[in-house]
């Protein structure tokens, strides 16, 4: 069972409250912000405009789509991850294979079959949307920004996904689960999380609230897999896949992410059935595909079963 891994380790409940500060604040927002910061302090016109280049308007101090923005956004994940490793490494003395998964070393076959699970349908269907409707889409591909945007994604995207799945569905999971003593308190904690840390996306200005349900359906069906399979890499493998598909293939003028991507949608932003689509229609399936692939069982007692530390079992000897 993927929660208990961290019985494996020390798992006071106060040793996930300072981890959450160490990882969240010190790694993620002050170690992880410094090229930001740095790059906006040289960028920035007097104290007035390093503190708007610090907040929402950072992005204006760069042209459109900048290549340089995308690395410094990405780039602050570093950080996060680091403090993260040794994090769970040294405060809780807990193995980094151990707290990816239950299996004796990482599946690299899971985290490649979620990232093609997700990469190969939203290929597909963007290309088939653009076939159906071209007036849609700008054909924006200049090879040089593209290359370069390219190697910026494939290095720092697996790092920034495999952040936020190791912290909410890796270290919040174990933590809440371990305090709570079961599996689906830290299943809708960490899902609610997830989505509420991505309504101050952009996308949320155009699309409304209602896009929440997708953010929040991602965390669930994400948090789902990982318990339903004993780790996190199919999770690790379909943040990614879904995360840098999109960011190579098309962009927006609206979305978190500007790149030098193949295509631009330049259609009227709407918040309609496809934003939820993919939670009603597209994850189920994933899921059926998935449980029928790896054979999983016991769906109740894996994700709302109760959480108890293994036992241990003593030899007493008699004299």
């Amino acid at each position: 069972m993927y929660i208990e891994q961290a019985f494996k380790g020390l798992h006071e409940s106060w040793r996930y409250v300072v981890g959450v500060l160490l990882i969240f604040l010190v790694g993620w927002q002050l170690i992880g912000a410094i090229p930001i910061s740095v790059v906006s302090l040289l960028q920035a016109d007097g104290l007035a405009d390093l503190e708007n280049s610090l907040t929402s308007n950072f992005a204006s101090l760069y042209p459109e789509q900048s290549n340089l923005y995308l690395f410094l956004v990405l780039s602050t994940f570093i950080g996060g991850i680091i403090v993260l490793y040794l994090t769970v490494k040294y405060f809780h003395k807990l193995s980094f294979t151990a707290f990816t998964t239950v299996r004796k070393k990482v599946d690299w076959g899971r985290v490649f079959f979620g990232f093609f699970l997700i990469a190969i349908p939203m290929l597909l269907f963007t290309l088939a949307d653009f076939y159906f409707s071209p007036e849609d889409y700008v054909l924006q591909f200049e090879i040089v920004p593209f290359l370069i945007m390219a190697a910026i994604c494939i290095v720092f995207i697996p790092i920034q996904t495999s952040f936020e799945e190791y912290f909410f569905r890796g270290y919040l999971m174990q933590g809440i689960g371990v305090s709570a003593k079961n599996k689906w308190l830290p299943l809708v904690i960490t899902s609610v999380i997830f989505g509420g840390m991505h309504l101050i996306n952009p996308e949320v200005e155009k699309l409304g609230y209602i896009v929440s349900i997708y953010y929040i359906g991602t965390g669930f069906f994400l948090g789902i897999i990982a318990l339903m399979d004993d780790g996190l890499e199919l999770a690790l493998g379909f943040h990614a896949g879904n995360n840098l598909v999109i960011a190579l293939l098309v962009t927006t003028d609206w979305t978190v992410f500007q790149t030098h991507s193949i295509f631009k949608d330049i259609s009227e932003p709407a918040a309609g059935f496809d934003v939820i689509m993919p939670v009603l229609i597209l994850y189920p399936i994933y899921l059926a595909i998935l449980a029928y692939r790896y054979k999983w069982k016991n769906w109740n007692e894996k994700l709302f079963g109760k959480v108890k530390p293994p036992v241990i079992d003593v030899e007493i000897q008699t004299l």
